[in-house]
C-alpha cells in the first residue's frame, strides 16, 4: 500500500508538442499547439489538468483521446450535486460484511463462549475487527480504483464544477500526492501515477487550493477554420462548401443570447443531418427544418428561427413562418390595419375595444351585492369599548 509510483520521472510517451499534435490528430482529434503543450506538460510533469470553458468545446473528449492515444484504461467520475466521497473514493460493502457473519455465526459464538463476562466478549470481538475492515470488504470507487490499478490508467473527474465543495476537498490529497487514506487500511499510494484530467464548464468557481494542484487550461470554441477542420476529420458527408457555410451559420448563433450555445458536437452532429437529407443548399428553410439538432429549448429555437434568414443570406427578406412568433400567436390583440408593405394583404380594422370597454363601465349594471352590500350579511358592530380596550391593553414604548 506504501510502494512508491513507478513511473519513470520525466517518462511522456510523446516526443514533444508536435508528437501529441500527430498522436491526437490520428485518433481524430484536433488539437492546437496550447492544448498539445499542456498534454505534454501533464505527462512530462505528471500533474493533473483542469480543463474549464463552455460545454461542448472537447473537453471529455480529450481525456478519452488521450486514453486510447496512451493504451491506458479510462476511469471516469461524473460529478453531480449532493455527490460524496462514498460514490468518489471507496465504501464499505455493508451487505458482504453482513452475509459474512450470518454465514460464520456459530464460530463467533464459539470465540465468546468461554468469555467471562461481556465486556470480555467485546474486547475478544474487537480483536477480530480487522477482519471485516480488510480490502476484502471495500468497494473501490473511480478515485482508489486509479490509485490501486496495477496498470496506468487515465482519471477523468468530470464536471467537477457540478459538485459541492466537499468534494473538492477530497480530491486535494490525491491530487497533490497521488494517494488516498482510509482510516480503517492506511494509506494507498498510486503504483503507476494516472493521468487525472478534470473538466469544468465554470458553473461555479472553483477553490484556490484545487486550482493550485492543477494544470490549467481554459478552453473556448475554435476560430472557424479549425471548426471546419474537425468537421471535415469526422467525415460527416457533408459538401465542403456547405460544411464551410454551416459553420458560419452557428457561429452566428453563438452570438445571440441562448440559453445553450450550440457545441461543436453539435455541429457535427447538423452537419451529418443535413447530409442524410441530401441537402443541396443551405437555405433557411432547410436549417430551420432541422435547427433542433443544435438547440434545446423552446425560446432559443424561436431566436434561431428569426435570425436562420438573416444569417444564411443578410439581404435576404424573413418569411412569415419562420418569425419566432406570427399573426397567429394568441396575444389576443388585434392588428387593425397595419400596412405589411406592398404586395400584401392588411387586416379589416375591427371594434373599438376601448369604445367598447367604456360602453360596459355603466352604472348600476351590477347589482348591490357586487359592491359589498344589498343582499350580503350586515356588517357586524363593533362595541364602543372594544377598540379603546384594546390599545389600552399594548404597553407604552
Amino acid at each position: 500500500m506504501t510502494a512508491e509510483p513507478t513511473t519513470p520521472t520525466g517518462h511522456t510517451g510523446f516526443a514533444g508538442v508536435a508528437d501529441v499534435i500527430d498522436q491526437f490528430g490520428v485518433h481524430g482529434y484536433l488539437a492546437d499547439e496550447r492544448l498539445a503543450t499542456t498534454v505534454f506538460l501533464q505527462a512530462a510533469l505528471e500533474k493533473p489538468v483542469l480543463l474549464e470553458g463552455p460545454a461542448g468545446v472537447g473537453k471529455t473528449q480529450l481525456a478519452k483521446t488521450l486514453a486510447e492515444v496512451t493504451g491506458r484504461r479510462l476511469l471516469r467520475l461524473q460529478c453531480y450535486e449532493g455527490q460524496d466521497e462514498t460514490t468518489a473514493l471507496y465504501e464499505w460493502d455493508y451487505g458482504r460484511q453482513l452475509l459474512y457473519t450470518q454465514l460464520m455465526r456459530e464460530k463467533v459464538g464459539a470465540l465468546v463462549a468461554e468469555a467471562p463476562d461481556l465486556a470480555s466478549a467485546v474486547d475478544l470481538l474487537a480483536d477480530q475487527e480487522s477482519a471485516f475492515f480488510s480490502e476484502r470488504f471495500l468497494a473501490a470507487r473511480p478515485l482508489l480504483e486509479a490509485i490501486r490499478s496495477p496498470e496506468p490508467v487515465v482519471l477523468l473527474i468530470d464536471e467537477i464544477d457540478r459538485a459541492d465543495e466537499a468534494l473538492e476537498a477530497v480530491l486535494l490529497e490525491l491530487l497533490a500526492e497521488y494517494q488516498v487514506s482510509v482510516p480503517e487500511l492506511g494509506t494507498f499510494v498510486a503504483v503507476h501515477t494516472p493521468y487525472v484530467i478534470l473538466t469544468s464548464n465554470n458553473t461555479r468557481d472553483l477553490s484556490a487550493a484545487l486550482k493550485r494542484r492543477c494544470l490549467h487550461l481554459s478552453l473556448d470554441y475554435p476560430d472557424a477554420e479549425r471548426e471546419l477542420a474537425i468537421i471535415r476529420s469526422k467525415q460527416t458527408g457533408l459538401a465542403d462548401e456547405l460544411a464551410r457555410h454551416l459553420v458560419e451559420v452557428v457561429r452566428g448563433l453563438r452570438q445571440l443570447d441562448l440559453r445553450k450555445a450550440p457545441s461543436i458536437s453539435e455541429t457535427v452532429d447538423w452537419a451529418r443531418t443535413l447530409a442524410v437529407l441530401g441537402t443541396k443548399e443551405l437555405t433557411a428553410e432547410a436549417l430551420a427544418a432541422t435547427a433542433h439538432v443544435v438547440v434545446k429549448y423552446d425560446r432559443d429555437l424561436r431566436r434561431t428561427l428569426e435570425a436562420l434568414p438573416r444569417l444564411v443570406d443578410p439581404n435576404a427578406e424573413v418569411p412569415d413562418h419562420l418569425h419566432g412568433h406570427g399573426h397567429g400567436h394568441g396575444h389576443g390583440h388585434d392588428h387593425g390595419a397595419h400596412d405589411h408593405g406592398p404586395g400584401t394583404h392588411t387586416h379589416d380594422a375591427g371594434p373599438d375595444g376601448a369604445a367598447e370597454r367604456l360602453a360596459k363601465d355603466k352604472p348600476g349594471r351590477h347589482d348591490e351585492a357586487y359592491y359589498g352590500t344589498g343582499n350580503l350579511a350586515p356588517a357586524r358592530a363593533v362595541p364602543s369599548g372594544q377598540g379603546a380596550r384594546s390599545f389600552a391593553a399594548r404597553r407604552p414604548f
